[in-house]
């Protein structure tokens, strides 16, 4: 009996999945489909926000041409660089901030102060100090999450019900072991929606980097593109940009699910 209503109850969850996929799918159709209808009447100006089928010849051309290859491919590196090192500094510093509360206590408002401070803004004085490559870029995608990254985990660890601890203290644990067997494990689920934000930032943080700097990128394509007035490259770009951050964003989930999996 209990098998039926596990079965019955399985195939309802396959049956939501399935209809929250073609409602996704007729979202993204209507999406594109009266976009292109708006252009083709005249509806919106075609100049500033073309149409669905030039913004595709562009995507074309580009990949014909072998140029947009080197571009995806320059943006994808710094993105997921930028990412990974955003993410291991900020958990790190966490970690050292959990594990000493003096240290955490001391810079406790400068944190705050970075946290509201607007890292775009450093972008100037990262290219002077880092020079104008891919190096200063990818300071900027790491930059962007590192400080959110900080005190998400921190306080994650913070929230750790202290009984746990105290229990392992009992049988002599040490900070490591206690760390290792406790603090971590329970904040993995922080720790991953740490990561989905960080997908963000860290495309954000590149993209910007590109409009400073580079000379290749996806950045660079939305940024020359505006210039010479070509919004089917503006929007190409944009719509690449789209699409690989949500496979990064997958790619997050996907992790997530076989933690979920082995701490099952």
């Amino acid at each position: 009996m209990d098998n039926t209503l596990y079965k019955q109850y399985q195939q309802m969850l396959k049956k939501e999945k399935r209809f929250v996929r073609l409602y996704q799918l007729i979202i993204l159709l209507a999406f594109f489909g009266g976009w292109e209808l708006l252009s083709r009447f005249g509806w919106i100006d075609r100049l500033i926000f073309s149409s669905p089928t030039h913004v595709w010849h562009t995507l074309v051309e580009k990949v014909s041409d072998g140029s947009l290859t080197l571009h995806v491919g320059v943006t994808l590196m710094e993105t997921i660089i930028g990412f990974i090192a955003g993410t291991l500094l900020g958990t790190l510093i966490a970690i050292v901030l959990w594990w000493s509360p003096m240290i955490s206590k001391v810079l406790d408002p400068y944190l705050v102060i970075l946290n509201a401070m607007p890292k775009v803004a450093l972008g100037p004085i990262l290219i002077v100090a880092l020079g104008p490559g891919y190096f200063s870029i990818i300071a900027m995608g790491a930059l962007i999450s590192i400080i959110i990254t900080t005190i998400v985990v921190y306080t994650a660890f913070k929230g750790v019900d202290p009984n746990f601890s105290k229990v392992l203290q009992t049988f002599g644990a040490t900070r490591w072991q206690i760390f290792k067997e406790v603090i971590l494990p329970a904040s993995f689920p922080t720790i991953i929606s740490t990561l989905k934000v960080n997908v963000g930032l860290s495309w954000v943080g590149v993209i910007v980097g590109e409009f400073l700097v580079s000379s290749k990128g996806l950045g660079y394509l939305i940024i020359y593109g505006f210039q010479v007035f070509n919004f089917n490259l503006v929007l190409m770009s944009l719509l690449i940009i789209a699409f690989f951050a949500t496979i990064m964003y997958q790619v997050v989930e996907l992790i997530e699910k076989m933690l979920v999996k082995n701490n099952g």
